[in-house]
């Protein structure tokens, strides 16, 4: 890198990304305890009752860490890339 430029640096994005990576970590463990992870979440999410999600594998403990608004902005963000 040039000493000459200035780096951006986007903590949004990395935010996102982290995010990202927790539910798919989220996801795969609920899956492997055999619960639907789409229901689990939604549960979760409306309700902020973290007995929604399974604490195998820190799974509880990990979504605790992003706020839920978040993980609604990401998700609506998604979706709407997906219609487009």
């Amino acid at each position: 890198m040039s000493q000459d430029t200035t780096s951006l640096f986007d903590l949004k994005e990395i935010d996102t990304e982290l995010t990202r990576k927790i539910l798919n970590e989220v996801c795969s463990s609920l899956i492997e305890r055999g619960y639907n992870p789409t229901n689990q979440i939604v549960g979760y999410l409306i309700s902020g009752d973290p007995g929604y999600i399974s604490s195998y594998q820190d799974a509880r403990n990990k979504i605790q860490e992003i706020d839920r608004a978040k993980i609604v902005e990401i998700l609506l963000n998604e979706f709407q890339k997906k219609e487009k």
